[in-house]
C-alpha cells in the first residue's frame, strides 16, 4: 500500500478523500442529531424524524444512481469533482442558517444527488492515476480512508459537543445552536477537497465514450434473483447478508434515540457510533487473519448469529458504558462478517456471473435498508416509551430498544438459516453430483488402503457400484507424475513446483475418475485427496494459506467428499508397518506430527463431515467403526 502513497498525485487526491470523508461522516453525525432536536421531547416524532434523514440519503441512489455515473462521464471529471464539492459545502453552510426541518431534508437530499455525481467521477479518475498493477491497493486505500475516518469525525463530534457545550456560557449562539459548529467544520472540510481538487491539473480529462448506465434497482433484483435462487451456497450467503443488513439498518436508524434513551446526548451519540466503526475496523483487519483457519462459509454464518445476539444484548442494557462495550464486540462481529460475505461473493461465484451477483446484492442492501429505515422507527414510535412496575422497582423499556431486541433476534434467525444453507468452503456445482464420495485420508502407514478396500467390499456386497482410487497416481497421467514425485532425482524439486505437480494429478483424477463416476451415481472411495495435500504442504509451510486453498480449489474444481476417515495413529507406528520408505517418507518424524496435527484440526473444525478413527485398535474394530458411520450416512442421505 505504500508504493500506491509514493505516487504523488495519488497521494493528494487520497488525502482529499480522507478529509472530504471526515467531513461527510460529521455532516451525518450532525444532521441526524438536528433532527432529533428539531423533533423535540415527542418520542415517536424523534424516530421517525432520524429515520427520515438516513433515508433521504439512500432514496436519490435508487433512483438517480443508475444514471448518475453515465451524465457525470459526459463532462470533465476534476470540474465534475469540484464543482460537486463546491455544491455540497454550500448545502451544508446553510442548514444551520437557514435552520428549518424542511430545509434540512431538501440540503440533506439535494447534497446526496451532488454526491452521486461526484463519486463515479472519483472513482473512474483512480485507474487513470496509478499502474494497472497498483489499482488493487489504490482501491484498500481509498476504501481506508473512506470508512477509516468515521471513528476519527464520531470523536471529533463527541469534542464539538463538548466544545459547544462551553461556549455556550460565553456565546449565547452556541447555547441555542449546539450542533451547528458540526456543520461548519463539513462546510470546512468541502472547501477544502474543492480547492484541492481545483489544483490537481494533472488529473485527465474524460475521453471515453459513453457507456449504458446500471441496471436498474428492480432488473437487479429479479436478474439476480434467477441465479441465486438456484445455488444453494450463495442463496445462504445473501441470506446472511439480508439479515445482517437488517440488524445494522436498525443500529443505524435507532441509535440517536437509543442513546437518548439511556440518557445520553450528542457526545455519547458521537461516542457510540465511534465503537461501531472502530470494532468493524478490528473485525475487517485482525479478524480474517485470527479465523483464516476456518472455513470462511462457517465463519460467515457464526459471525452474523453472534452480531445478532449482541445486539440483543445491547437492547436490554440499561447502562450507557456497557452498551458502548457490547458495540464495540457487535461491530467485531458485523466486520467479520462484511468481509467475509465479500471475499465469498468474489471466489464462490463463478466469474461469468459475478457483476449481476454484486449487482443484486447491492441493490439488495439498498433496498433492506431503505426499507428497514422506514419500518424500524415507526415500530419504535409505536412501542412509545414503556415502564413495568416490579416490585418497588420501576422499569423502562422504550421503542428503540423493543426494537433493536426484534432485529436481534431476527439476525440470529437468518444466521442460523444461513449457516445451514452454506457448506464448508468446497461444494459440488449444484446438480453436478448424484454420487457419494468418500476419502481416507491420515499419516503413513494408518491403514487408509486397508480399510478403503474393506470398505468397497462391503458396500459391493450391499448391492453398490463402487470405485476404488487412490492419489496420487489414479490415472495413466498422474501415475507419470507419481513416478516422478517419488524419485529421488526430483528431491531437490522448487518446492511450488512440487505443490502443482500434486496439484496436476488432482486436477486429472477428479476430471478423468471421480466426477464421471458420482454423474453416473456411483460410489468413490479415494486413499487420499485433498486433505493430504494441504496437511503435507502446511507441514513443510511453503505455501501461503491463501495460495494452498486457491489452488485446492482450483485443481478439484471444488469437489469435496462427502465423508472424510481420518485415521489417527502416531507416525512413529505408522511408519513402521511401512516396507521400504520413498522419498517423502524418510523425511524428520517432527514432519509427520505436524502432517498428523494437521489432519486432526481439519477434523475438528468441520465433525459433520469427518470421522477420526484411532487407527491403533485392531483392524476389525477400525472396519466396524467406519461401516456403522456409513450406515448412518447413508440413513441420513435417504431422509433427506
Amino acid at each position: 500500500m505504500r508504493g500506491v502513497l509514493a505516487i504523488p498525485i495519488f497521494r493528494k487526491l487520497w488525502w482529499n478523500l480522507g478529509v472530504s470523508s471526515l467531513g461527510d461522516w460529521i455532516g451525518l453525525l450532525a444532521t441526524t442529531a438536528l433532527a432529533k432536536e428539531f423533533a423535540g421531547d415527542n418520542y415517536a416524532k424523534a424516530n421517525v424524524a432520524i429515520a427520515g434523514i438516513f433515508m433521504l440519503r439512500l432514496l436519490p441512489s435508487i433512483f438517480i444512481g443508475p444514471i448518475a455515473g453515465v451524465i457525470a462521464d459526459r463532462f470533465d471529471r476534476r470540474r465534475v469533482m469540484y464543482i460537486g464539492d463546491v455544491l455540497r459545502a454550500l448545502f451544508t453552510f446553510s442548514i444551520p442558517l437557514i435552520h428549518e426541518f424542511w430545509w434540512l431534508y431538501t440540503a440533506t437530499a439535494m447534497g446526496e444527488i451532488v454526491t452521486l455525481f461526484w463519486g463515479p467521477a472519483k472513482d473512474a479518475t483512480v485507474p487513470n492515476l496509478v499502474p494497472r498493477e497498483r489499482l488493487q491497493a489504490a482501491n484498500q486505500v481509498s476504501l481506508l480512508a473512506a470508512y477509516g475516518s468515521a471513528p476519527i469525525a464520531a470523536i471529533l463530534f463527541s469534542l464539538m459537543a463538548v466544545v459547544s457545550g462551553a461556549l455556550a456560557s460565553v456565546l449565547p449562539f452556541f447555547k441555542a445552536n449546539p450542533v451547528d459548529l458540526a456543520f461548519y467544520i463539513d462546510t470546512a472540510t468541502g472547501v477544502y477537497s474543492a480547492i484541492t481538487i481545483y489544483r490537481l491539473k494533472a488529473i485527465p480529462k474524460n475521453r471515453g465514450r459513453i457507456g449504458q448506465g446500471a441496471p436498474g434497482i428492480t432488473k437487479a433484483l429479479l436478474d439476480g434473483w434467477k441465479f441465486i435462487g438456484k445455488t444453494r451456497d450463495i442463496r445462504g450467503l445473501v441470506i446472511g447478508m439480508f439479515g445482517a443488513f437488517v440488524a445494522a439498518g436498525a443500529v443505524i436508524g435507532l441509535g440517536r434515540t437509543f442513546v437518548g434513551d439511556l440518557g445520553g446526548g450528542n457526545a455519547a451519540y458521537g461516542l457510540l457510533f465511534g465503537v461501531l466503526f472502530a470494532g468493524l475496523a478490528v473485525g475487517m483487519g485482525v479478524g480474517p487473519r485470527v479465523l483464516e483457519k476456518f472455513p470462511k462459509q462457517r465463519i460467515f454464518g457464526l459471525a452474523i448469529i453472534f452480531a445478532g445476539g449482541l445486539l440483543a444484548l445491547l437492547a436490554v442494557v440499561a447502562n450507557l458504558e456497557i452498551a458502548l462495550l457490547v458495540t464495540i464486540a457487535l461491530g467485531a462481529c458485523a466486520g467479520v462478517a462484511w468481509v467475509t460475505g465479500f471475499t465469498l461473493l468474489g471466489s464462490d461465484v463463478a466469474d461469468d456471473v459475478r457483476g449481476r451477483t454484486f449487482a443484486f446484492v447491492q441493490s439488495l442492501i439498498r433496498v433492506t435498508l431503505l426499507l428497514v429505515l422506514a419500518m424500524a422507527p415507526a415500530l419504535a414510535a409505536a412501542v412509545g416509551q414503556r415502564k413495568f412496575g416490579v416490585g418497588r422497582a420501576v422499569l423502562h423499556f422504550n421503542g428503540s430498544e423493543a426494537t433493536l431486541l426484534l432485529g436481534g433476534v431476527f439476525a440470529v434467525v437468518v444466521g442460523v438459516v444461513s449457516y445451514r444453507q452454506m457448506g464448508d468452503g468446497m461444494q459440488a456445482p449444484s446438480g453436478a453430483r448424484k454420487g457419494i464420495f468418500i476419502a481416507f485420508e491420515g499419516v503413513d502407514g494408518a491403514g487408509k488402503s486397508t480399510q478403503a478396500a474393506a470398505l468397497k467390499t462391503w458396500l459391493e456386497a450391499r448391492g453398490h457400484t463402487v470405485i476404488l482410487t487412490h492419489e496420487p497416481g489414479g490415472t495413466g497421467f498422474g501415475r507419470q507424475l507419481r513416478r516422478l514425485l517419488s524419485d529421488e532425482s526430483t528431491a531437490d524439486i522448487a518446492p511450488r513446483a512440487e505443490a502443482l505437480l500434486y496439484a496436476a494429478d488432482r486436477a486429472d483424477h477428479v476430471y478423468e475418475v471421480i466426477r464421471p463416476a458420482l454423474d453416473r451415481g456411483e460410489i468413490v472411495i479415494s486413499d487420499r485427496y485433498v486433505d493430504s495435500f494441504i496437511a503435507y504442504e502446511e507441514a513443510g509451510r511453503v505455501l501461503s494459506d491463501e495460495d494452498l486453498l486457491l489452488l485446492v480449489r482450483w485443481a478439484s474444481e471444488a469437489l469435496v467428499p462427502n465423508l472424510t476417515v481420518v485415521l489417527d495413529i502416531s507416525p512413529t507406528i505408522g511408519l513402521g508397518r511401512c516396507g521400504e520408505l520413498d522419498r517423502m517418507e524418510r523425511k524428520p518424524i517432527e514432519f509427520h506430527e505436524r502432517v498428523r496435527r494437521s489432519f486432526r484440526q481439519m477434523a475438528h473444525v468441520q465433525p459433520n463431515r469427518y470421522l477420526i478413527v484411532d487407527a491403533n485398535q485392531p483392524e476389525e474394530v477400525v472396519t466396524e467403526i467406519i461401516r456403522k458411520r456409513f450406515e448412518e450416512f447413508l440413513a441420513n442421505a435417504e431422509k433427506k
